[in-house]
């Protein structure tokens, strides 16, 4: 996604999508911080954490976070990033198997990930499993337009841009995974992008021929996308 942090298993350039996450890292946390509304004390843990986003954008406002990713290389560029932040741990790991007890941590969230991974709803599940009762959840995504033929047309050109993309779930989707896990919806918000083609294809390493052919399935006039911020309570 267009300026985005990188989730689970992207393939943006490393560099570009650093630069890219440090540009809008003070935009991110402000955002963060007040949705969120963390008090201070909370052990959080960022699931699909990529380069540390979400996690860098927490830790200045929580006792400790662990984030984790599934791509090894990914996790050395955010331990060198995050270099100076004495309260953030990344580990390597699997979002759809996360190796932690039930109820370790009062506050889990996944930012831009669940697009990239093939079995969203066991991303879910385990933020839900991690986080103790009365815990708190934040998930972020890009939504899929509520028509399922634009849907369709959407995640073709996604998938085109970057091979990792899997499939985007529209809004009703991703409550009917919130519902079925227990999760209490505290607030919702979403927000809208605009994308620049050419730069958005340039962060997911998209040249050649695959760039080509993205290009002609890229959604016709301004590439404008909606993202869900969702806050849940675990019951």
């Amino acid at each position: 996604m267009a300026d985005e942090p990188p989730g689970q298993d992207q393939a943006e350039p490393l560099d570009l999508v650093e630069e890219s996450q440090r540009r809008r890292a003070a935009d991110l946390e402000e955002r963060v911080r007040k949705f969120v509304q963390p008090r201070g004390d909370e052990r959080a843990l960022d699931v699909g954490s990529g380069l540390g986003a979400l996690a860098l954008a927490l830790a200045p406002h929580v006792r400790e976070v662990v984030a984790v990713e599934l791509r090894a290389e990914r996790v050395d560029r955010a331990r060198a990033i995050a270099r100076d932040v004495t309260n953030v741990e990344f580990l390597v790991g699997d979002a759809q198997r996360l190796d932690f007890e039930r109820g370790e941590f009062d506050l889990a969230g996944t930012l831009r990930t669940l697009h990239h991974v093939p079995r969203p709803e066991l991303v879910v599940a385990e933020l839900a499993r991690v986080t103790r009762p009365g815990g708190t959840i934040l998930v972020v995504d890009q939504l899929a337009p509520d028509d399922p033929l634009e849907a369709l047309e959407l995640d073709r050109f996604e998938r085109a841009r970057d091979p990792s993309h899997t499939r985007l779930l529209p809004d009703v989707d991703l409550r009917g995974l919130f519902d079925a896990n227990r999760l209490v919806l505290v607030r919702a918000e979403r927000q809208r992008e605009e994308r620049e083609l050419e730069r958005y294809l340039d962060l997911a390493g998209c040249y050649g021929d695959e760039r080509k052919k993205a290009v002609t399935l890229a959604p016709a006039g301004t590439l404008t996308v909606a993202v869900g911020w969702y806050l849940l309570r675990r019951a």
